[in-house]
């Protein structure tokens, strides 16, 4: 089961979206430098279909669904994420602390994903030595089979002073 302590409108979270961002506890991973750890806890309220379609309606003027979290049962992120994008016209975005590749899942019903634990000396999303990636998912069709591509847009959460830099040493 799931459950979610916070709900906040977000600006930064997803690049060129507003996010409702819900806080998902019960995280696993304990990153050393977390801002979060009572996530770490598995604490607040259940979130179910009916609970999301509940905060959706207090939240006008969302454009995207933010799971922060959720690590501990993916399929149930995924779960929610099909929910929403079959009975509402939002995007939806994963922050999870594992690395894409540790995750098994299809990404179908996903927008966005945050990837990879918080390493307190590199930084987050915001760092040039980040080691998180931040993906805009494109749902593509080759051949009639259905496939994900991920374009990473980590560089979209730098200011434009460090994104000039990192783009001048390429």
């Amino acid at each position: 089961m799931l459950r979610y302590t916070e709900v906040q409108v977000g600006f930064s979270e997803v690049p060129e979206e507003i996010a409702l961002c819900i806080n998902i506890s019960g995280c696993p991973i304990h990153c050393k430098g977390c801002h979060s750890p009572h996530l770490w806890k598995d604490i607040g309220e259940e979130l179910k279909p009916v609970v999301l379609s509940d905060l959706i309606a207090k939240n006008p003027g969302v454009t995207c669904i933010a799971f922060m979290g959720g690590d501990a049962n993916p399929q149930e992120i995924e779960n929610l994420a099909y929910w929403v994008k079959n009975n509402t016209e939002l995007k939806t975005c994963w922050y999870s602390g594992r690395q894409l590749n540790n995750l098994v899942m299809a990404y179908d019903w996903f927008d966005y994903v945050k990837t990879g634990p918080y390493e307190e000396d590199k930084g987050g999303l915001n760092s040039p030595t980040t080691n998180q990636r931040f993906y805009k998912i494109r749902h593509e069709i080759e051949n009639g089979l259905p496939f994900n591509m991920f374009d990473d847009i980590t560089f979209k959460f730098r200011n434009n002073e460090a994104n000039n830099k990192s783009k001048s040493a390429d």
